[in-house]
């Protein structure tokens, strides 16, 4: 069994390093570019949070990245300050922490922008296992712990599937508990499903298939 393991971990490793660097190069290059193209879109943006809820325009969370260690991953401020400090998860797109024009921008995943810095500078992927906060990851098994083994991103298999992750959490009466027992494994095994499948064509696949579901909001 141990040979199994093994020999499956270190198949997904050559898989990782063969696409590693093309990969690299794509992220790089479109997120640069997508910066450059956005910024006036940034400046609206900041400017919009700015005047609803005041300073700071950026919000900075502790998330798990490749090879289990932590990085900042950026966001758009959405809700008012200090509210992570009431819990670590998101209930409903009506949450009482989130801001009015927090809402917006939750709502069209425009918060998410701000992790083409993260991608540009290396600590994640545009596409790839979205990153996890310490708290959940320490509960993942040895098997689910494979999704550290490749840089996290802003959109997988996993974000489609659960786009509307919010809205499930608000219908349940112990959302934390739903989140750690149903949606959570269920999204692992869809970050498994991506490493597996991990090539520029599966990539372009969930890019498109991420901008199709933002664009149906």
């Amino acid at each position: 069994m141990l040979d199994e393991i093994v020999s499956e971990t270190t198949g997904i490793a050559f898989d990782i390093m063969i696409h590693s660097k093309p990969k690299r190069i794509i992220d790089f290059l479109f997120s640069l570019i997508g910066l450059i193209l956005l910024l006036p879109f940034f400046i609206v943006i900041s400017f919009l949070i700015i005047l609803n809820s005041g300073f700071p325009v950026f919000y900075t969370q502790k998330r798990v990245g490749r090879g289990n260690k932590d990085f900042g991953l950026l966001k758009f401020r959405t809700m008012k300050k200090n509210a992570d400090k009431l819990g670590l998860l998101t209930v409903g797109g009506r949450d009482p922490r989130i801001t009015n024009i927090g809402y917006y921008l939750r709502k069209y995943k425009l918060d998410e922008l701000p992790q083409l810095i993260n991608v540009l500078i290396g600590d994640m992927s545009l596409v790839g296992p979205r990153p996890e906060v310490r708290k959940y990851v320490d509960l993942y098994n040895d098997e689910q712990k494979k999704v550290l083994l490749v840089k996290p991103g802003i959109t997988d298999y996993a974000s489609l599937e659960y786009f509307s992750e919010n809205d499930l959490l608000a219908k349940s009466s112990n959302p934390e508990e739903t989140y750690i027992k149903e949606i959570m494994p269920a999204k692992l095994e869809l970050n498994k499903k991506y490493i597996f499948e991990m090539s520029i064509k599966t990539d372009m696949k969930i890019i498109l298939g991420t901008f199709k579901r933002i664009i149906s909001l």
